[in-house]
This record gives C-alpha cells, structure tokens and sequence, in this order.
C-alpha cells in the first residue's frame, strides 16, 4: 500500500523505481523539450572563464592602499598588510538597488536598473539606467542614457556617449572627459575636456585644457588653471589691513615715571 499523492515508489525486492498509477489507454504524455544552448555562446564563455585564470590583475587595497597582484578568476583577496577584505566581483544591476558597493570589479547599470546606493566604488562603470547615488571609478564610467544625476560622481576618464542627455545637479570631478552626446552641468577636470562633433556642454568648467572640435557646442563660463579650485578660490583672500596692524609706537623713547612732588 502506497500513500495516494505518491508520484513514485521502490519495488522491495528488486530496488528499482517505479510510478504506482499505470497510465490510461491512449494518454500521451508531453515532454517539454529545452532547446540545447548555442554552441558559440558556450565556448565564448569557455573563452571568458579561461582568459580571466590566464590574466592577474594589480588591486589596491581599499583602508592602506597597499598593492598586490590577484588571478583575474579570483572574486575577493586579503591584504597582505592590513588584512582587509578586498571583494572583485563585478555587479550587474537590473533592477531597484540601494546596497553599498565597494569592489574592485566592474559595474553595470542596465536601462532597467535603479541604482540609488549611497556609495559605490568600482573599477569601471557602465552606466545605462537610472543613477540617484554617488558613484566613484578608479577608470572610466561611461554614461548612456538620458535623465538626472542627483549624486556626486568622480572618475579618473568619463565619456557621454552619443545618445546621452544629463543634467548634474553635483560637480563632476574628472581627470578627463569626453562629451558626445548633451550634458549639462558643472565639471571640475585635472587635465582635459573634449567635446566632439555634435556633443553639447552648458555649465562652467574648470580644467587645464578644453578642445571644442567643429560642431561642438560649449556655453558656460571656463576657467584654465588650478583645477582643483573654483574660479571665486583662485583670488587668495585679503584680510583688512587695520585688523591685523597694530598702531605704531612714535614716541622713540621708552616711557619715563613721573617726578614725585
């Protein structure tokens, strides 16, 4: 006797499985059938996997800044000098997401993505969908969408692609940047701001060097020099004179006690 809701059951003398309700006359049975997964798409990720054992890969640690060499295969390390935890994961968002990231890896924000964390420090950054946080690249962070950057956002080389219209609500501290499409905003560049062909910047921008190439359009006021610093800091403030002068003594003599009377 076997329990009703059973789908199968072992024979007690032979051991072998078998279902204990015989089919009906006639009953066809439906299998679902998966279709088998492209070839190329395998031995491409085949390729992948074997080329990131192959690679290493130089990180720094994030609290002493101490290097070290890791495979590229490897998903997290220890410093060898502070032993802190250094994750190299990459992270692909899709959806509403407001975790801290701080990896060594890559980010990508899909167009379905909503990345709204309060701090994310990555190697590089895709950015393709919805960015509310502030984000932080060691390389390049690209951008390709259209919308709002309410957050602060700093990398070593940004480029706007083609497609892309922004407006930065922050400053936007860069290295270098390179402007595509439209993007609106104040940028604070250490060496160079490119806008191409039919890229658009409006705001002020701060940098060692600008190039604007034929159909490039740049409105805002520019600053060359001192990148770090705005344009009202590269006057070096002046304190009133008669605050920090004290009166000067004429008199030429040292002061001399009355005669008693």
């Amino acid at each position: 006797m076997e329990y009703a809701a059973a789908k199968s059951s072992i024979c007690r003398q032979c051991g072998r499985y078998f279902s204990p309700f015989a089919p009906k006359t006639g009953l066809k049975l439906r299998v679902k059938e998966e279709a088998p997964a492209p070839e190329s798409s395998s031995i491409r990720h085949k390729f992948e996997d074997f080329w990131k054992r192959q690679r290493s890969l130089v990180v720094d640690c994030f609290e002493c800044q101490r290097k070290q060499q890791v495979s590229g295969a490897a998903t997290s390390t220890i410093c060898p000098g502070c032993s802190a935890h250094i994750d190299l994961r990459d992270y692909k968002i899709s959806s509403g997401f407001s975790r801290t990231i701080r990896t060594r890896g890559d980010v990508h924000l899909t167009a379905k993505g909503d990345l709204s964390s309060s701090s994310v420090i990555c190697r590089s950054a895709l950015i393709e969908g919805r960015l509310r946080g502030n984000l932080h690249c060691d390389g390049t962070a690209t951008i390709n969408f259209s919308g709002k950057i309410p957050g602060r956002l700093t990398a070593r080389h940004v480029v706007i692609e083609r497609k892309a219209s922004i407006h930065c609500f922050r400053r936007m501290r860069v290295s270098s940047i390179e402007i595509k499409g439209q993007m609106s905003g104040e940028i604070i560049a250490q060496t160079m701001v490119t806008i191409h062909k039919k890229g658009s910047l409006e705001g002020n921008v701060t940098a060692k060097a600008i190039t604007v190439e034929k159909g490039g359009i740049f409105s805002g006021q520019l600053v060359i020099g001192q990148a770090d610093l705005t344009q009202g800091e590269l006057l070096a403030e002046r304190e009133p004179e008669a605050a920090n002068t004290a009166e000067p003594d004429i008199s030429g003599t040292a002061p001399q006690p009355l005669p008693a009377t």
